[in-house]
């Protein structure tokens, strides 16, 4: 049976393939090999660089070359890596091979060529292609997506300000608030979501075998490999790796910056999740329409449905990232004594992790573009629960001193249906100030929403 999109066992690389093609380049296998290259090449320059006798600077030329490697890197050299891998059966291995034949008739580079790799364990050039990797999906993708719902979110935010909605607080009818304030709020939860996403440090370790430098030292005892590795590590790209130098390792970096990138897409994409359940319960309701698609079917029994399943669809794999990045979090911090391989197989899944995140960011999207306000729906669920108002009459009727206010609306509203007409009796008997009273009676619950529309237009 030959791969395709029909026979894809990950529907990542089956149904939803086409969705997924900014990520593609960059968490695949291709994309894994294509970091790795640029590490070895930028590693190789700054060696040659470092002032050692044995290894002089490298012409211009030579460097143009090199960084070409990197920059065309193609699917076609990436199948020339796998192809070397089958004799190595070794990866990293595969890719200095790669490289080294890349040399051949130019004398320059064909001299220096045991610079390729030189005092590198292959965990160093592991560590520092997955942050490669991490940060490129993270800026290039998964923050987009998200940054394309928050501003779709607060457009809706401003725009429906003003249009009061019925609270449901336990399922039940509550104090009013607005449509646009319900939305305002994710806005802000979001952005505090991704700021968090933003901030985490990518780290990178260039330390040797087990973090101590010591096969760097046994050829050169009196260079400051340290500080070589971080400038490395730290210099922007294309030159360096425009990473944080991670001191402090065993084979491995720890590991712990990812945990904490993890953890935080997680906590946006949980955000997302209780968006999502909200949107399908006032589309349930009735509050939202969806507009339809020219030729798309709701159900195969049913002609009138069209089921939110855009927001369903978000929400299934939302889950399925929360899921997997949870145990990449919990995982990846943890190796035994100075290496284990366990992490080894579990980060190849960290592109399926940001890939179900990025299906879910499309599909809320989508959802979200569909959405049309049904404004008379909203207006009669608030028409018919006039008890909210035993909320605003009690207050009031508490800021006069009038005895037992809470007590007496509860005897009045508690579990019946309440009608304007008997609120209206209730006040016209307050004791308390004509202007006042008034001001309660000309209340309605589509007019009771406090600073809801301002905090919307704020957000």
């Amino acid at each position: 049976m030959s791969l395709s999109t029909i026979t894809a066992l990950s529907p990542l690389d089956g149904r939803y393939a086409s969705k997924l093609a900014a990520l593609r380049p960059i968490m695949s296998e291709h994309g894994y090999m294509h970091r790795r290259v640029q590490v070895e090449v930028a590693w190789f320059i700054a060696l040659s660089d470092a002032g050692f006798a044995e290894f002089k600077p490298l012409t211009t030329g030579a460097r143009a070359y090199l960084l070409g490697l990197v920059k065309n890197f193609s699917e076609a050299d990436a199948a020339a890596i796998k192809e070397i891998e089958k004799t190595t059966n070794h990866d990293v291995k595969a890719v200095e091979y790669w490289i080294k034949s890349k040399f051949e008739a130019r004398p320059e580079l064909e001299k220096a060529a045991e610079f390729v790799h030189f005092a590198c364990t292959s965990e160093d050039i592991n560590n520092t292609s997955h942050a490669l990797q991490l940060r490129s999906g993270r800026d290039q993708v998964i923050l987009p997506g998200l940054d394309r719902v928050v501003l779709k979110l607060r457009e809706m935010a401003h725009a429906y300000a003003d249009v009061p909605m019925l609270s449901r607080t336990h399922g039940q009818t509550a104090s009013p608030t607005t449509v646009g304030k319900e939305l305002a709020n994710v806005v802000v939860r979001l952005q505090t979501a991704c700021d968090r996403i933003a901030a985490v440090k990518i780290m990178g370790k260039m330390n040797g075998a087990v973090g101590n430098y010591n096969a760097h030292l046994s050829a050169w005892p009196g260079f400051d490999w340290e500080a070589f590795s971080k400038k490395v590590v730290e210099t922007p790209e294309p030159l360096g790796l425009g990473l944080t130098f991670q001191p402090y390792s065993i084979q491995i970096e720890p590991h712990d910056y990812m945990a904490e990138l993890f953890d935080a897409v997680a906590r946006a994409n949980t955000i997302l999740i209780d968006l999502s359940r909200d949107i399908w319960g006032y589309v349930s309701v009735g509050y939202f329409k969806q507009r339809l698609k020219a030729g798309e079917i709701g159900s195969s029994t049913m002609p009138h449905k069209v089921n939110p399943i855009d927001f369903e669809n978000a929400e299934g794999n939302l889950g399925l990232t929360n899921a997997l990045l949870k145990h990449l979090s919990e995982k990846l911090p943890i190796s035994r004594w100075q290496r284990d391989l366990t992490d080894s197989t579990v980060l190849r899944n960290m592109g399926v992790a940001l890939g179900y995140a990025a299906l879910a960011y499309a599909s809320l999207l989508t959802g979200l573009n569909k959405l049309e306000l049904n404004e008379e729906a909203l207006a009669e669920d608030l028409d018919a629960a006039w008890e909210v108002l035993a909320e605003p009459i009690q207050t009031v009727m508490r800021r006069f001193g009038v005895q037992g206010a809470y007590e007496k609306l509860k005897e009045v509203t508690r579990g019946k249906t309440v009608t304007a007409e008997a609120l209206h009796g209730l006040i016209r008997s307050l004791d308390i100030p004509q202007a006042e009273k008034d001001r309660l009676l000309a209340m309605t619950p589509g007019s009771y929403t406090g600073k809801a529309a301002e905090l919307a237009r704020r957000v």
